[in-house]
């Protein structure tokens, strides 16, 4: 018969070259499962560059990053993790061992493996954690917002203190609603074990509940109370930009090489999101208070001083779009950022798919 090996929940057959995971096909190029099948036959043993590009490349001359690219990706398809290894161990500047416990894989290979049970609470977990993480990013923003707020001459009965409070309890507020749509959007679409392109659905369609369900309970508040409401404040639109933003970032840090890297990257597509929806006339968090302070009558609150520091004398477009950006780039940094790190600890520190 010929030899197949198994290894936790994957069956690899050299021969058929053929990698499966439970009853799924895990994809790898030639070259690719060439080293897994090197690395898996050899388990235990350090395989050098040198023996990569012989077996592998078969003398074909390639660079340092072409083999850390390959081990990288088999990683990520394993889902392992580089930093705490359970199958490819990097032994600095001498070559890669497999490390996890391997067994000829016999008949396994010729019928269906059952399916690996997914935690229970991990998608709930998950969520959570991109929930805590929006509600961090949230309160830096409101921390920041409420002191430049407050460093203005105020209008009297006004306090410092005031201001700040407020604008924290707003901001809060705002990024809690955002961060519950936004992570389970991404988990409940998807899997929490991997962002794909339902995960951006799942953001985009979360972010776009949550925004306008929140902005029709504003709208009537505003009614109800004052017998006025501002229609422009944050609301369906906003929310599916910014959950696109997170949902597109949370795949990209798929590919990044560290947790920090992945939330970074996540950032800068929550900055485009955010500039983006600015442009086209949506507001965040800072425009939507701006418009209630100039549309509500007797309104105290000015943000004038955050203006200038963009060179306006009043809230602006360019205000309006910087804002805009780095508010978003900070809720999708913290959302997506909470979520790979609580992966990683349900996993163990094991195969995040993050930290190759």
């Amino acid at each position: 018969m010929a030899e197949r090996f198994a290894f936790e929940e994957f069956v690899l057959d050299p021969n058929d070259r053929h990698l499966r995971r439970g009853t799924d096909d895990v994809e790898l190029n030639g070259r690719y499962f060439d080293a897994l099948a090197l690395l898996v036959r050899e388990h235990g043993k350090l395989i050098s560059k040198d023996r990569f590009l012989e077996e592998v490349w078969r003398g074909v001359p390639v660079t340092d990053e072409a083999l850390t690219q390959c081990v990288r990706t088999i990683r990520r398809q394993l889902g392992d993790n580089a930093s705490q290894p359970r199958f490819i161990e990097t032994v600095p500047k001498h070559g890669y061992r497999f490390i996890a416990s391997v067994s000829p894989a016999g008949d396994l290979a010729l019928r269906p493996a059952a399916p690996q049970a997914r935690p229970r609470g991990t998608a709930w977990i998950i969520g959570v954690a991109g929930t805590i993480g929006g509600v961090i990013a949230g309160f830096i923003g409101g921390l920041l917002y409420g002191f430049l707020g407050a460093s203005q001459p105020l209008q009297p009965g006004m306090g410092a203190a005031s201001v700040l409070l407020v604008l924290l309890s707003l901001t809060i507020l705002v990024a809690f609603l955002g961060g519950v749509g936004v992570s389970f959007g991404i988990v409940l679409a998807g899997t929490p074990e991997r962002f794909g392109g339902r995960s951006v659905a799942g953001a985009a369609l979360g972010g776009l509940i949550v925004g306008g369900f929140t902005k029709l309970l504003e709208l009537d508040a505003f009614s109800l109370l004052i017998g006025h409401s501002p229609g422009n404040i944050t609301g369906a639109f906003e929310g599916l930009m910014v959950g696109t933003g997170v949902g597109v970032g949370a795949v990209l840090a798929e590919r990044r090489s560290s947790i920090r890297h992945g939330a970074m990257v996540a950032a800068g597509c929550g900055a485009v999101a955010g500039a983006l929806l600015s442009l086209l006339g949506g507001h965040l968090m800072l425009g939507s208070l701006d418009l209630l302070a100039r549309q509500l009558p007797g309104s105290r609150l000015s943000l004038d001083n955050i203006s200038q520091l963009f060179g306006e004398t009043s809230f602006g477009p360019i205000t309006r779009t910087v804002t805009s950006a780095l508010e978003s780039a900070l809720f999708a940094g913290g959302v997506v950022g909470a979520m790979l790190t609580a992966r990683r600890e349900l996993a163990g520190g094991k195969g995040s798919g993050v930290n190759q």
